[in-house]
């Protein structure tokens, strides 16, 4: 049985990244590999999905984010975040399954974006989102809403049953 799961700015080949969000590595080639390890730790079957809510690599290589992305188990969906800036035909040859310029609604309740949006508590939906890293003026989980950079997460992708789980006990619901 296939799974959802969900993960935000990796930004892999990012050497600055390390240093403005005080990540726990020495060096881009050790995140890269930890975080290629931790995907394909959690996405264990071919027919998972992921979406990556934007941010996903930094290299000007193309080739080298096509060869990341050749290790990652799974089917890879993109929604672009502020720095995927390359043209979309360009993230498909790279090998990501889809490719989205704006927020995507999946399962009829959450609005998948890279920046948050301004999601009230009456709101029908729920947002998750990345963009905000580690920023404390963030929550990483409320009743409408979910973080899922990797600085909040362990740097790697989280089910998306462990997010509505997570939003359900902040509603009152188990």
């Amino acid at each position: 049985m296939s799974r959802e799961f969900v993960i935000a700015d990796p930004h892999f080949g990012d050497p600055n990244i390390i240093k403005f969000e005080n990540r726990p590595f020495s060096s881009v080639e050790e995140m890269d590999q930890i975080m290629i390890d931790n995907w394909n730790y959690r996405v264990d079957e071919p027919d998972d999905t992921v979406y990556v809510l934007g941010d996903f690599s930094f290299y000007e290589d193309t080739e080298k984010t096509q060869d990341i992305l050749s290790q990652l188990n799974g089917r890879k969906i993109l929604i672009k975040g502020n720095h995927d800036t390359l043209q979309t035909p360009i993230y498909f040859n790279m090998g990501f399954d889809l490719v989205y310029e704006n927020p995507v609604i999946i399962n009829d309740w959450f609005i998948l974006s890279h920046e948050p949006l301004y999601i009230n508590h009456t709101s029908p939906y729920c947002n998750i989102f990345g963009h905000v890293h580690g920023n404390p003026a963030y929550n990483t989980y409320s009743a409408r809403s979910a973080c899922v950079s990797v600085e909040r997460h362990d740097y790697q992708p989280i089910d998306i049953l462990y997010v509505i789980e997570n939003i359900a006990k902040l509603n009152g619901r188990k």
